[in-house]
């Protein structure tokens, strides 16, 4: 038998403690496919039947052995469910010790070879799809329904080749953000379950960490590959697997229906909720009656696009975030602003047809082309190009700080550093800034920043972009702006009654903002649920 590159060890992994058990909040819901959502799993037990059973009567006769037919229950739940198809054919040839050579993909359905049998298997299924359209079940379609509804961002997985007909058969593509079946497997050369790479590809897509996303599941298989990749929870769906194995295999909670299931779970609120500002989610109708159907959307980028990292040059935005800005910028007209230099957050940002403001408003750029930098921070510009040097000289020798020149501003970034030496480095630029009469120190999420002392910031940033997107409007343009530091408070105070100020923290702190999301991840899915709640256009 030719060896397979992608057989893997057979034990049970082992993971850090559940979102069921931790009260932390999922943020992404992942489906599987067949067993969970459709009912092909009959129509796929037949085809392999068909298979097996008559490579088995053949080999049975050529090697003058006893045939024993595929158990279309038993044998398919144990070594065929779940997995991709050449892996479930090499499965079941060992459980009956039977040696192929693995083949290729190209093998006709005739050859006998795994991927022959693979590719055999296949046509006989794809003539019965052909033939009977693929039934659902409901309620666990309802309840993908209402987590869409809801803004969860959705998955749907499956290590089958022929999901684009099954979602085609059963209308249900639209109702997920991202898919990823057995073309992809291949073409990413990707393993199937058990291991988790299928289940790491979608939450990668979508935009989460592995822990902040649930997996349903029904196979043993696939239960295992979800506890392996670290996942917060896994729902175990036991319609053929036993409940016991399913738990065995990694599942949190067992559901035999979805009909009363709720939905992950929310944040477990903390002692301090009470001090923080309202939750934005949970006040979307709200906000929209406030805005009144036309506003500007401007958004800070560090913490409140993507997540604060260790390294100011890791923090890219995933695909699911950019999607969603650039359907935020079809409807509304669309501001990033940013402490980081405008080339640099144009880059990551990578949309055209909004403004960027970057070097905390200093320099701007509108969908046109047309340019502003502040005429007195230019001047200063000289001063910066001293203090960079200092600062690069005194802390060279500072483990974990980073010193990092902006057009307009000095950064040094301590995230890396421990106690005693952020303190160290926090001393350094006071000093520096004291000498300095024409620049004065920001203080960030573990950053401090010497930039101009000018009147100006942020929020002159937003007010500018603001009057001249609504030049000629018979009233002020409402805004809602979205920031998690403390530089963001200066647009919040701009805004005043002109609009709605939402702040990003985890941390309750005294802030101006209106309310309040706990993370990127609430951000995203605040931009979408405000999508779906926005008022049509009447002249689209």
């Amino acid at each position: 038998m030719s060896a397979d590159p992608r057989a893997q060890p057979d034990r049970i992994p082992t993971r850090p403690r559940s979102a069921a058990s931790s009260g932390q909040r999922i943020d992404a819901l992942i489906f599987d496919l067949d067993g969970v959502l459709t009912r092909t799993a009959t129509l796929h037990a037949a085809a392999w039947k068909e298979m097996f059973d008559e490579f088995l009567r053949s080999h049975a006769e050529r090697h003058h052995r006893s045939y024993e037919p595929f158990d279309a229950d038993a044998d398919y739940r144990r070594y065929v469910d779940g997995k991709p198809r050449y892996d479930g054919v090499r499965s079941f040839l060992r459980s009956r010790d039977i040696e192929l050579p693995w083949g290729s993909p190209d093998d006709p359905p005739e050859k006998e070879t795994i991927c022959g049998l693979g590719n055999r298997k296949n046509e006989r299924f794809r003539q019965r799809l052909a033939n009977a359209p693929v039934e659902t079940y409901e309620p666990a379609v309802d309840f993908v329904r209402r987590a869409r509804q809801t803004g969860y961002p959705l998955a749907l997985v499956s290590s089958s080749r022929n999901t684009p007909a099954i979602l085609a058969s059963a209308d249900l593509r639209q109702l997920f953000d991202v898919v990823i079946d057995g073309n992809d497997l291949d073409r990413k050369g990707l393993s199937g379950k058990p291991d988790p790479d299928i289940f790491l590809e979608a939450a990668r897509r979508l935009g989460v960490p592995p822990q902040r996303a649930a997996v349903f599941e029904d196979a043993a298989s696939g239960v295992r590959a979800a506890s392996a990749g670290g996942f917060g929870l896994v729902i175990g769906v036991a319609r053929e697997a036993s409940q016991g194995a399913l738990r065995t295999h990694g599942a949190d909670r067992i559901v035999r229906d979805f009909g009363s299931l709720p939905l992950p779970p929310e944040a477990t609120p903390s002692a301090s909720d009470a001090d923080r500002p309202a939750a934005a989610l949970a006040h979307l109708e709200e906000i929209v009656a406030r805005l009144d159907g036309r506003a500007v959307a401007a958004l800070d980028y560090d913490g409140t696009l993507t997540p604060i990292v260790s390294r100011p040059e890791d923090a890219h935005l995933d695909t699911a975030t950019r999607e969603v800005l650039g359907r935020l910028a079809a409807r509304l007209p669309v501001v990033v602003i940013s402490g980081r230099d405008l080339a640099d957050v144009r880059e990551r940002v990578a949309l055209d047809g909004i403004h960027y403001a970057g070097s905390h408003g200093f320099e701007i750029v509108g969908p046109d082309g047309g340019r502003f930098e502040q005429p007195e921070a230019l001047e200063i510009l000289p001063r910066l190009d001293a203090v960079e040097r200092r600062l690069r000289e005194a802390c060279a020798d500072l483990e974990g700080v980073q010193v990092e020149r902006k057009r307009f501003s000095v950064a040094v970034h301590v995230r890396r550093a421990d106690e005693g030496t952020t303190e160290r480095a926090a001393g350094l630029v006071r000093d520096v800034g004291d000498e300095e009469s024409r620049l004065r120190l920001s203080h960030g999420h573990e950053v401090y920043d010497l930039q101009p002392d000018l009147e100006w910031d942020k929020g002159h940033a937003l007010r500018r972009i603001l009057d001249e997107l609504g030049e000629g409007a018979p009233s002020p343009l409402p805004a809602f702006y979205i920031g998690d530091d403390t530089t963001d408070e200066d647009a919040f105070r701009t805004l005043g009654d002109r609009g709605v100020s939402i702040v990003v923290m985890q941390e309750t702190r005294e802030t101006a903002a209106d309310y309040a999301l706990r993370d990127p991840y609430e951000v995203r899915r605040f931009l979408r649920l405000l999508l779906a709640s926005w008022p049509k256009d009447p002249d689209a």
